[in-house]
């Protein structure tokens, strides 16, 4: 597909359009929530973010359960239930006056959206009607950074007013966008069940992906590779302030570099990566630049303000295209190794890596980084390498395991 194209009529820019109305309201969200939930409710920062823990670790368990479902009931549907009942979560949050209705809403809020992003990589894969896969998800990703970064220049007027009338104003309008992207994804064409229980019939597993052993392995190689995205959010800003001479606003100039080049530039890196092959060497690729980027934060350690400027923006840059090789190329190998009839609980299982990153990756990572300076640096860019090599023999393994009857690529996979 042409990147001119990605707002042509059809389900493509269906989807667009739906990413894009939910992210604008996650966006003003996630600027807003903290202080609201500290400054105008009362809790303190730790019980909110115990909260939030407790509500990340019932979501890890939202993916296969969810996906499944997608899979037995159909993609669009359960994806757009999903969402409605994400923003029914949300509006609870209007009414929390103690700290177990937060976790309550928290948890409900969490399950339904885990759930609910599960079950529309399903649908993604189901209404591509022709559309290279690879490119819409960059699409969506684009569109993603676009819609949180809206959302968060929203939710900056909100935080400027700094009222409990101001934050409620937020926490609905993110309400609304969970349930117009619902409406909007029932505009898509009906996907019918992909997976009507014949297999259970015949005493095969239901959650068929749980015993997938060479699934599993990609999963956790990717979720190795995921620990680049609480870099930029957490530990970037913190390496700045605490161990280089350059200004702290420079950790805000990295951000908009890097979600304007994902913007940019996402859709033109994956182009290529539409099969294994290329998918393997992307997380090799992958691998190398993020171990770059890990290298020149090294060398950043303790240097004055322009040298120290001048490196974390080279660091920055090899960063965000390790980001973008490794997204494009997880796109195809999480599709393409999946059980065909059961892409919702495989892809439910494949992106809970970016939960389980999100949930434990920062404090392991401000120990490693911050804590322990460049050589938690050149640890960790040693991981990253390894495991973008290690992505090669785990897919030739799932290939390996796969029927005869269910190929997913014609290309060979790199030695």
């Amino acid at each position: 597909m042409r990147t001119s194209a990605w707002l042509a009529p059809g389900p493509s820019r269906t989807l667009v359009v739906a990413q894009l109305v939910n992210t604008m309201g996650n966006g003003a969200y996630v600027t807003t929530s903290a202080l609201y939930f500290t400054r105008i409710m009362g809790f303190t920062a730790g019980r909110f973010g115990l909260g939030l823990s407790i509500a990340g670790i019932a979501g890890l368990l939202a993916g296969v359960p969810f996906g499944h479902l997608a899979d037995r009931k159909g993609p669009r549907n359960v994806a757009a239930s999903l969402m409605a009942l994400a923003g029914v979560a949300t509006v609870l949050f209007l009414f929390v006056h103690s700290w177990w209705a937060f976790v309550g809403a928290a948890v409900a809020y969490t399950l339904f959206d885990r759930g609910g992003y599960a079950a529309r990589q399903a649908l993604v894969a189901a209404v591509r009607s022709g559309d290279d896969l690879v490119t819409v998800r960059a699409q969506l990703r684009a569109v993603t950074n676009v819609g949180m970064s809206i959302g968060a220049a929203v939710g900056g007027i909100a935080l400027q007013f700094d009222t409990r009338a101001a934050y409620l104003t937020v926490l609905g309008a993110d309400a609304l966008s969970f349930v117009l992207c619902g409406l909007v994804m029932m505009r898509l064409p009906h996907t019918p069940p992909t997976n009507t229980g014949e297999s259970a019939a015949k005493g095969e597993p239901r959650l068929a992906v749980l015993r997938d052993r060479p699934y599993a392995l990609l999963t956790v190689i990717n979720m190795v590779l995921l620990l680049h995205a609480p870099l930029l959010e957490v530990i970037i800003p913190l390496w700045i302030a605490t161990h280089t001479g350059a200004p702290k606003a420079l950790a805000a100039v990295v951000f908009v570099i890097n979600t304007v080049t994902v913007v940019l530039l996402q859709i033109r890196v994956t182009k290529g990566i539409d099969a294994l092959a290329p998918a393997v060497r992307g997380f090799r690729v992958a691998g190398i630049a993020l171990l770059g980027a890990c290298l020149v934060f090294a060398v950043s350690d303790g240097r004055p303000a322009v040298f120290a400027t001048a490196l974390v923006l080279v660091a920055a840059g090899l960063h965000v295209y390790g980001e973008m090789t490794q997204s494009a190329a997880s796109w195809v190998v999480g599709y393409d190794m999946a059980s065909p009839g059961r892409i919702g609980q495989y892809q439910g299982l494949f992106n809970t890596g970016m939960a389980v990153s999100q949930l434990f990756a920062p404090a392991l990572l401000t120990w490693l980084l911050i804590d322990e300076g460049s050589p938690g640096w050149l640890v960790l860019g040693a991981v990253f390498l390894i495991a973008g090599l290690a992505m090669g023999p785990a897919v030739r393994w799932a290939r390996d395991t796969r029927p005869a009857a269910e190929p997913a690529t014609a290309a060979a996979v790199p030695r």
